[in-house]
């Protein structure tokens, strides 16, 4: 069992923060306020969990401010948040100024990972990003990567971000990754040959 908090500060998005993503926040809901405040006075974190259509996830992200960016006159404030460790929501409480619920820290299961695994993950993801910003990442800067820290660098739609923090399983989540790399390169290249195409007028330019 994982570590536990009996009175964890929650804060239901629309978005789904994994660990090492940095996600901004503007914070004007007084409730809210009042949360980032209480973080901040002593130096805990606090939560993201998708409030979705079907309603909150069990599962979420707890995250640290490392910024303050600004503090406005009514008192909301922007800040940098970076997501640390996932968990999942035991028991909701609804007595508090925000919410807040008794949580469980989320250990993943004892087991080596799977270098093939771990191979095919790096190579999607170097694919990717060369093919997003012309960058070619390293061998030495692609080994070390785990699967939150590139996942935390890609714009990946909520459900997906969500099945990540599901799995407690790092070849899991290095598996399912390489698959929504691999497609979003297919995307990024279809988009790309279609501009192409465009500019074109359809025809196919020699030199």
């Amino acid at each position: 069992m994982g570590e536990q908090r009996p009175d964890f500060p929650l804060f239901p998005l629309g978005i789904v923060a994994v660990p090492h993503e940095i996600v901004p926040l503007h914070i004007f809901e007084e409730r809210y306020k009042a949360m980032i405040d209480d973080c901040l006075d002593d130096g805990r974190e606090f939560g993201i969990v998708w409030d979705a259509d079907d309603g909150l996830k069990a599962n979420g992200c707890a995250m640290e401010v490392t910024e303050v960016l600004e503090r406005h006159e009514d008192g909301g404030l922007d800040i940098l948040t970076r997501g640390t460790r996932p968990f999942r929501i035991l028991e909701e409480h609804f007595d508090h100024v925000y919410p807040a619920g008794a949580i469980e820290f989320l250990d993943d299961l004892p087991e080596p990972t799977d270098a093939p695994i771990v191979d095919a993950a790096h190579e999607a993801y170097g694919s990717l990003v060369e093919e997003a910003t012309d960058k070619i990442l390293e061998p030495e800067l692609l080994e070390p990567l785990t699967a939150y820290e590139m996942a935390a660098t890609v714009d990946f739609g909520p459900d997906a971000k969500q099945g990540l923090l599901d799995l407690r399983s790092e070849n899991a989540r290095l598996a399912l990754l390489t698959r929504l790399f691999r497609a979003a390169v297919k995307r990024l290249d279809f988009i790309e040959r279609a501009q192409a195409r465009a500019r074109s007028n359809g025809k196919v330019r020699f030199g």
